[in-house]
């Protein structure tokens, strides 16, 4: 046990500095992340050390329950890269750009709109693309305008994290706690609905709050939306899209299950936008660049989280944050201690850890102990940059915009948002339960 609690302490700490010093590094004139060597580096160590057998791994991966990684990573990269297709075709910089045209005279107005579509595209997309995709429009638009982006970058920040919770599909940690629970899409919305409105009315009402002052500012000028170029694209994408999330929402009356749905839709996307540039005789660039920026770093970084985890178990240290956690109303104990650990070694390694924990309760302690871990997973994200990978890496981005935010800044504004909205949505979660 002591082996194991070290290397994987080791392990966290190592990915903290990465994601702080080394995110990323260039290879040929191209980004990669590297974040996910420190977990990696833990799970070989692991088995070094025999605190697990590859033949543990082995049958952990592949075992046929809830808790197969493999079947979650299917699901949350089918999902992302229809996403990432439809932005790369322009979809939600033409949505965006066209909704603030209402809001040309008024920064209050631009404010509610940017948080309205924001909000509604992250529902039914997932929060890490709407948020890198929304950061640099958001810069640009603030420049031209000559206003304060702060604002603006918060509340797309704090949106996209707080809406993410209303879908599954909604964040990659609402996948891997709820598909590891067999929580079907029908099942998961009807609990996280109420949770997620209390949030996002609360983080609203304070944002507005904290802002009011540089929002009552006049606006210089305002942004015009682009033309819809690439409408096939768009069109192909956001019919796979719907139709993959209705399916979803009843694949448990149908008898399939959600990654496959998710893969079957991803494919059929693929192969659609293949016959069209045959037919056409246009190039493939945009199902290249949607290829070229899926999140494939995140599948050594969740098995290698996923090993560690077996590694617990294994050697009892899972039980016994469980009965520790148990002590008291999960709501509470769950929801404070995954938004506050979210914070501590990333909202990824604390949903793995978390679903094994919970795995360990039954009846309503466990329902209500799931859903508030997801509740601290999502709202933990806007507490400090470290809470998601979504985080570091926006914060990457508004330095190559030289938008000045610094980690305490961040901070500053998480703790006075994102505390007033956990307890809004354990609140709301208490309620539902």
């Amino acid at each position: 046990m002591t082996a194991t609690l070290v290397i994987s302490i080791l392990s966290f700490i190592g990915l903290i500095t990465l994601i702080f010093f080394k995110p990323s590094v260039l290879f040929k004139r191209r980004s990669i992340n590297i974040y996910w060597f420190a977990p990696l580096f833990g799970a070989v160590l692991l088995v070094l050390f025999k605190q697990i057998s590859l033949s543990e791994i082995g049958a952990g991966l592949t075992r046929d329950t809830g808790m197969n990684p493999i079947k979650i990573l299917i699901l949350l990269i089918s999902m992302t890269i229809i996403s990432i297709y439809l932005d790369n075709a322009g979809f939600f910089g033409y949505v965006a750009c066209k909704v603030l045209e209402f809001a040309k005279a008024s920064q209050t107005a631009l404010f509610f709109c940017l948080y309205l579509i924001v909000s509604v595209l992250t529902v039914f997309t997932s929060n890490d693309i709407i948020v890198l995709t929304f950061t640099p429009f958001i810069c640009y638009f603030a420049r031209s305008a000559k206003i304060d982006p702060i604002p603006y970058l918060i509340c797309e920040f704090t949106a996209a994290n707080t809406w993410s919770m209303a879908f599954i599909i909604g964040n990659p940690t609402n996948i891997y706690l709820g598909s590891n629970a067999g929580i079907g899409f029908v099942d998961y919305l009807t609990v996280m609905f109420l949770p997620t409105v209390f949030a996002g009315l609360t983080s609203l009402l304070v944002m507005f709050l904290l802002f009011r002052r540089k929002l009552s500012e006049p606006l210089m000028t305002a942004g015009k939306a682009p033309q819809l170029e690439n409408r096939f694209h768009v069109a192909a994408a956001l019919a796979h899209l719907v139709v993959c999330i209705l399916l979803m929402s009843i694949s448990l009356y149908i008898d399939i299950p959600m990654w496959l749905i998710s893969l079957c839709a991803c494919i059929s996307l693929i192969l659609c936008s293949l016959l069209h540039s045959l037919i056409a005789k246009e190039n493939t660039g945009i199902l290249r660049a949607t290829v070229s920026r899926a999140p494939w770093d995140v599948i050594p970084f969740i098995i290698s989280m996923f090993v560690i985890v077996l590694a617990y178990e294994k050697n009892g240290i899972t039980e016994r944050l469980s009965e520790f956690l148990s002590g008291g109303d999960p709501i509470i104990t769950f929801g404070a201690s995954s938004f506050l650990s979210a914070n501590v070694i990333n909202n990824i390694p604390m949903s793995v850890l978390f679903s094994s924990v919970c795995s360990g309760l039954s009846g309503r302690a466990q329902t209500a102990a799931l859903y508030a871990s997801i509740i601290g997973s999502n709202i933990g994200a806007f507490l400090t940059p470290i809470g998601a990978i979504a985080g570091i890496m926006w914060m990457s981005v508004l330095k190559l915009h030289r938008v000045k935010l610094s980690f305490f800044d961040f901070v500053r504004y998480g703790i006075l948002i994102s505390v007033p909205s956990i307890c809004a949505a354990l609140f709301g979660l208490f309620i539902r339960l």
